[in-house]
């Protein structure tokens, strides 16, 4: 096995790149992460590994960065004022420069693509060994590997035994799209949860919001951000990735046609959107935004809307994204957790690692809710 290691993702050979990512998800293709590179994320430094066989064939693909974090991202609400305070005269306590294999602003369970050629083992004993001499190289403290849905659970003991802790995450949220129409996604709900929708959606309609979908959203880039910023900066759970006008008109320019945004209006006034990405036969909904940020329910109305595009679109699957779970929940999406994997770099810190995460971080774990019928059917 050889490893080619590119500083940017313009330097890869695209088609040998979207052979391997496209199978998996859109948001592993050489597209997708020209958008990423050319948004000016935070301080992102990105690289992107091609494994290659014996006769030089590329058989996996992946790609890591270094990036600036809080350690403590996920720090309970005591934590976090104290946190807060501390920082207004230390402003990097515990921001730390860290080195992660994944994705900044998706889920991607496993966070590489791969032929049958290369074995799950292969790949990360691989990537694990040019991670570790990149933080050593580069003087990172810790590296992260994210992100581990159920459907990667089987890896954690490889992880385990290069030496990484398994730690959870903030969950994901997942809807499956059984309904040919809404009404019948109305008529699939409890009584309880359809008469609570229903009472938002009516408060909104009188209060005169309405919604359409567009495609070609380029010209609004900078609108559109300012509203993902106010959305940002009133966050309370989670705090990473800070988007700029240039992702969201990178995004409209290059995936054009799978990249969609629900725009949302009180009468003539723009004062909400969703951003949305078409990723095979799920739909993804990446971000938010609002005019304002108020308590007057508008968000209910906004998720309800992703709901119905997303059965509009016959997608089979709705990933409704982190945060806000008691909407999304209550709406039908079903809790998924998630895990990273996570070590030192240097071997005698390693150890304890694990439970200083622990101890700075709380990450929640919603119950499940009994949304739909028992005899929850499409027809």
């Amino acid at each position: 096995m050889r490893i080619e290691l590119y500083d940017s993702i313009t330097k890869v050979p695209r088609e040998s790149w979207n052979r391997l990512a496209r199978p998996h998800s859109e948001t592993l293709s050489w597209e997708f992460w020209q958008v990423v590179e050319q948004s000016g994320l935070n301080d992102f430094a990105y690289r992107h590994a091609m494994l290659l066989d014996e006769h030089g064939e590329p058989q996996a693909i992946t790609s890591f960065y270094s990036v600036t974090t809080d350690i403590a991202i996920f720090a309970p609400p005591g934590l976090r004022v104290f946190l807060n305070r501390l920082r207004r005269w230390f402003p990097n306590f515990l921001k730390l420069r860290m080195l992660e294999w994944g994705s900044p602003v998706t889920i991607n369970s496993p966070p590489f693509a791969r032929s049958e050629a290369f074995s799950d083992r292969q790949v990360i004993e691989a990537m694990d060994e040019v991670l570790r001499r990149t933080a050593r190289a580069e003087g990172h403290f810790l590296i992260v590997v994210r992100d581990f849905e159920p459907n990667a659970q089987n890896l954690r003991s490889i992880f385990r035994r290069r030496g990484y802790h398994w730690t959870s995450s903030l969950p994901n949220t997942y809807m499956e799209i059984r309904w040919p129409t809404p009404e019948r996604y109305w008529g699939a709900m409890r009584s309880y949860y359809r008469s609570k929708l229903k009472k938002y959606l009516k408060r909104n309609q009188q209060a005169g919001v309405h919604h359409r979908l567009v495609e070609d959203f380029g010209s609004m880039a900078e609108v559109l951000h300012h509203q993902w910023m106010v959305v940002h900066q009133h966050a309370k759970e989670f705090q990473r990735e800070t988007l700029t006008p240039a992702f969201y008109g990178e995004l409209a320019r290059t995936l054009e046609g799978r990249a969609r945004v629900i725009l949302f209006y009180r009468g003539e006034a723009l004062v909400g959107h969703a951003l949305l990405l078409v990723d095979g036969d799920m739909l993804r909904w990446l971000y938010v935004g609002r005019a304002e940020a108020e308590n007057d329910g508008l968000y209910i109305y906004i998720a309800h809307q992703v709901v119905a595009t997303a059965i509009a679109l016959g997608v089979k699957r709705l990933e409704m994204g982190l945060t806000t779970y008691p909407i999304k929940q209550d709406l039908g999406a079903e809790v998924t957790p998630i895990f990273m994997a996570l070590r030192a770099a240097s071997g005698w810190i390693n150890p304890f690692v694990g439970l200083g995460y622990a101890l700075l971080n709380h990450v929640p774990q919603p119950n499940q809710r009994p949304v739909f019928k028992t005899t929850n059917v499409a027809a």
